[in-house]
């Protein structure tokens, strides 16, 4: 079998390849698009990094090709959507540069603290100023830690080692587990207010978007320092410029932007308090081979036995049964990130009710398709089918599964139940065709919804003039409505709206909408 590596790969990584029994490798590093879609064509795997771009050209030039790994984290550079479509399993590393990544979080933390690069450049100027460098000890000092996935643990596990004060805001975790990392548990504003350093530790989405703004900036502890290793987009860059020139914040390390190469005229690049790093956060050498060697020990492990580990888009099952179950998984996968968008916080228990003829195949797959959709909004590309259930044992997450062979309206249904901070919640799931599923109860109402998209949900009192002003408040957002699906008032529940919408609804417009009297809550997902 030919395995294709488009980008460069240590000598390592290529070892497991060459020694491989069955597979003969094809070693071709920065292959043009042209060249990518000659190579491509008779290959059984292809193995990149990020500077290849798998798109769905790549994937129909591909006539036997089943598995793409890519060395690292991030799948930015692969279209999911087409290898779904063509079938092809997509598998990462997720876990090969947290140490690494962890590591230049310290490392920018006691940068920031003694001023090292500052120090260097002054020194190697010809300058000896001990003086003008004056650093303060890391010791003693609080260290705020927004987001306590694997790499927000290990940074917390080695600044309890240099007796530095870990305090946590993760909404997602309870406060016993943030207690057995060895952390305080605060909420947001006890985060910004009583941080020393602040460092990012969360993914990039709706909810955490320049979630350090103008407005939170403000409300930060003065003279705080901010680490950034995570992802871009989580700051607001030039508010935050604004705030150092002021005085406001002692300095910023920021080794991830907004827009990577960043340009030349972001005013962080001009401060002497900020240190930037070119997104070094896994550019070591015993990184780049872990994750080398992972991933080409799990494309041998595929082809030549049919196991599949750290997959994003499907589970551990042979491709008969994936044929199958696949409609069933993607409808799981998407209940359990509805139910984190919107009732995610403080989980601590996740029910899986199984009927009809659901039940006449293997579950296990649905219940990691579902965890995977509920952990995915918390901690980001981390979380996949293989390692969810371990990811929700983890977080102290008790995951329960039922089956029944009967199934009351459908023929086969998943009923998905959350319990945490915000009460116990209930969504079913329900398939009306071959491929074709839709959501069908949200908390005891009856609705009927395709579960894809942007989706409006709505919580309110059934009152005349609640649809016209829905629709007039997202005409003047220029919102589009792709469809609506709406209930109606019960002895049992509130009346629900879930509603499709062609783009994302603003804050703003949010904002609007929960201000109608009898609208109870207004929220936005993607699914």
């Amino acid at each position: 079998m030919r395995v294709l590596v488009s980008d460069k790969f240590p000598a390592e990584g290529l070892q497991v390849l060459e020694q491989a029994e069955d597979i003969e490798l094809d070693y071709q590093p920065g292959l043009t698009t042209k060249q990518l879609l000659e190579a491509v064509v008779e290959v059984d795997a292809l193995i990149v990094r990020s500077g290849t771009q798998v798109t769905e050209e790549v994937f129909q030039a591909a006539n036997k090709l089943k598995v793409v790994g890519r060395a690292g984290v991030g799948t930015g550079n692969l279209d999911l959507e087409a290898a779904n479509r063509k079938g092809v399993v997509i598998m990462h590393t997720p876990f090969g540069s947290t140490t690494t990544t962890a590591e230049h979080t310290i490392a920018m933390i006691f940068s920031l603290a003694r001023r090292i690069p500052m120090a260097s450049q002054s020194t190697k100027s010809g300058q000896w100023e001990a003086e003008s460098f004056l650093g303060i000890e890391v010791a003693g000092k609080v260290l705020g830690v927004l987001g306590a996935g694997k790499i927000g643990r290990l940074v917390i596990e080695r600044a309890l080692a240099l007796k530095m004060k870990p305090i946590v805001y993760d909404p997602y975790l309870s406060e016993d587990t943030i207690r057995l990392l060895g952390a305080e548990q605060v909420d947001f504003e006890g985060l910004l207010s009583r941080s020393d350093f602040l460092t990012l530790h969360t993914p990039f989405n709706t909810e955490t978007a320049n979630i350090l703004n103008s407005e939170t900036l403000a409300r930060i502890k003065p003279g705080c320092h901010i680490i950034n290793c995570a992802t871009g987009g989580l700051i607001d860059e030039k508010a935050l410029a604004e705030a150092i020139k002021d005085g406001h914040i002692a300095g910023a390390a920021i080794d991830v932007f907004a827009k990577e190469p960043p340009g030349a005229d972001n005013p962080l690049l001009g401060l002497e308090q900020v240190i930037c790093t070119p997104h070094l956060r896994a550019a070591t050498r015993d990184a780049q081979v872990n994750v080398t060697v992972q991933v080409a020990t799990q494309v041998v492990d595929f082809l030549e036995k049919g196991i599949i580990v750290n997959a994003v888009n499907v589970p551990s099952i042979s491709a008969d049964l994936l044929a199958t179950l696949r409609p069933h998984i993607e409808l799981a996968e998407r209940l359990g990130s509805f139910q984190a968008q919107l009732y995610g916080k403080g989980l601590e228990e996740v029910r899986l009710e199984y009927a009809g003829t659901v039940t006449n195949n293997p579950t296990e797959p649905l219940t990691m398709a579902a965890l995977k959709g509920i952990l995915t909004p918390m901690i980001g590309p981390e979380a996949n089918y293989i390692n969810a259930p371990h990811l929700a044992k983890e977080r102290r997450i008790r995951v329960t599964e039922t089956r029944s062979q009967t199934s009351r309206g459908f023929s086969s249904m998943i009923r998905l139940t959350v319990v945490g901070t915000e009460g116990e919640h209930a969504i079913c799931g329900a398939m009306f065709g071959e491929n074709d599923y839709r959501i069908v109860r949200v908390n005891g109402c009856n609705v009927e919804a395709l579960p894809h998209g942007h989706i409006l949900v709505l919580f309110n009192e059934d009152r005349p003039g609640i649809i016209g002003f829905i629709g007039q408040v997202l005409g003047e957002a220029k919102i589009n409505i792709a469809g609506m699906n709406l209930t109606r008032q019960s002895s049992e529940c509130q009346a629900v709206s879930l509603i499709n919408v062609d783009s994302c609804i603003s804050d703003e417009t949010l904002e609007k909408l929960r201000a109608h009297p009898h609208i109870v809550a207004a929220n936005q997902i993607v699914l």
